[in-house]
């Protein structure tokens, strides 16, 4: 597999680091600058509960300086299940008879859409299955794009759509950017070449490095935002995660900047799919949490995103880890949200087994009353700060002035129009106690944008 040194990466598996040589690393760490794939190496190869305990305590002070106390809120939004693909751990495989297909049209897009805005969703990610025709998944991608902005409630319409879809070319990539997406996401599921290919048993996704070559042809079509990750529990957790630092180095050597953001999946049971339910190498809890943390570590400027595959307990822990980005009130169903609330996937239907079934209302709610503040901001894709623009401000410390802005003007839109009296109240407490922390310009900044808000402005930013 292209970039992927499975040679170098098993040897550095056979590591067995002193303390002090873990020590260095974290005095490291405190100066925000990136791992070397080693030292990255040494973080996953420590067993003892002390050192552990210094790893995580490390991830917290990195994540705090440069994320802050916010956490970014999105909603996934399955389009279609009709897969030419059979891959052995998904419940959308091709071969797989017992899902029942659906590809929803434009229209039943824009009313899924309408139903998130109803809810305060602001920020959407786009999932498609792969058709056989890639000509036909890139018109239809643009289709399905464009019924997400074209929804509306109450003035209220998605701020930014990303997409995770199938590997295209870079002039199919071109058309997907003019279409307005912020990040093109790709996961290459597992980094092991023997192993891709045990598991992926039929379709275009039978190539390892197409999959993996789809990241460079974005950044060659202009898309500079681009989000990876493995499947955790396809192989050795450790393998994938040095297998993916190693693709970073890739990007950066290349393109000048990594991805935007790496995703964290741990594989879940999936209806007709038996071996999603008894995985070959299932992290533990213990194995999932420091992985995150030396993630936090070893790429510091890079958000992590974790989705409601885990339970609501294991990610209000990790967010404080190293998780920047979380996922709220998911259907891994096309078609599945509906105007009640209460409504369950149905099991024939859906990609795999969700853990987290809190709603926005409560997710929001449970941030906030642990002192984090819920953004729903998309303004640095509306403002171009992206790829190496936004890494230019992100590494001196730019970036969090502009951010704490722009995500408690986000947090007072969702209190005023959204959220209920409990919340609401003690929402505009957190937002009273970070006010006081904000610099004299930034705080002008803010108090005229809710001024705004009061007089029925929305979706002001900086």
């Amino acid at each position: 597999m292209k970039y992927i040194d499975e040679e170098k990466i098993n040897s550095l598996l056979e590591l067995n680091p002193a303390e002090d040589e873990i020590e260095k690393i974290l005095e490291k760490t405190k100066t925000l600058q990136r791992l070397t794939l080693e030292e990255s190496a040494k973080l996953l190869a420590v067993k003892d509960e002390i050192l552990v305990k210094k790893i995580y305590k490390s991830a917290e002070y990195v994540k705090d300086i440069i994320y802050g106390k916010r956490v970014v809120l999105f909603v996934p939004l399955y389009v279609s299940n009709t897969c030419a693909n059979s891959c052995v751990y998904c419940g959308f495989a091709a071969n797989n008879k017992t899902t029942v297909r659906k590809k929803l049209t434009p229209a039943q897009i824009k009313e899924q859409t309408e139903i998130l805005l109803k809810r305060g969703h602001k920020r959407v990610l786009m999932v498609a299955a792969e058709m056989a025709s890639s000509d036909a998944n890139v018109d239809y991608y643009i289709d399905a794009v464009k019924a997400i902005y074209e929804a509306q409630y109450n003035g209220n319409k998605i701020k930014r759509v990303n997409v995770n879809v199938a590997p295209l070319s870079v002039e199919q990539f071109k058309k997907l950017k003019a279409a307005g997406i912020g990040t093109y996401q790709i996961f290459q599921e597992t980094y092991h070449e023997a192993t891709y290919r045990k598991l992926h048993i039929s379709g275009a996704k039978t190539d390892p490095d197409n999959r993996l070559d789809a990241v460079d042809r974005a950044f060659k079509a202009g898309i500079d935002d681009v989000g990876i990750g493995p499947l955790l529990g396809l192989y050795d957790y450790r393998f994938e995660v040095l297998a993916m630092l190693m693709h970073i180095e890739h990007l950066e050597k290349t393109f000048g900047v990594g991805p935007h953001t790496i995703s964290v999946p741990r594989i879940e049971p999936a209806p007709g799919a038996d071996y999603a339910s008894n995985p070959e190498y299932p992290p533990s809890d213990e194995d999932f949490r420091k992985l995150v943390a030396v993630l936090r570590l070893s790429v510091p400027y890079t958000g992590i995103i974790m989705s409601t595959r885990e339970t609501a307990q294991m990610r209000d822990e990790l967010v404080n880890l190293g998780v920047s980005q979380i996922s709220a009130e998911s259907k891994v169903t096309p078609g599945g949200y509906e105007e009640d609330k209460s409504s369950h996937n149905k099991s024939n239907e859906r990609q795999f087994t969700l853990n987290d079934q809190r709603s926005l209302n409560e997710i929001a709610a449970s941030l906030i009353s642990r002192g984090l503040i819920p953004s729903f901001c998309a303004a640095c894709y509306r403002k171009n700060r992206t790829g190496e623009h936004f890494m230019d401000l992100a590494k001196p410390g730019d970036m969090k002035h502009i951010c704490d802005v722009n995500a408690l003007t986000t947090l007072k839109e969702y209190l005023e129009d959204f959220a209920e009296p409990e919340i609401k109240e003690k929402g505009y407490k957190l937002i009273d106690e970070y006010k006081k922390n904000l610099d004299a310009a930034s705080l002008k900044i803010l108090e005229k944008f809710f001024k705004d808000i009061d007089a029925g402005v929305r979706d002001e930013y900086v």
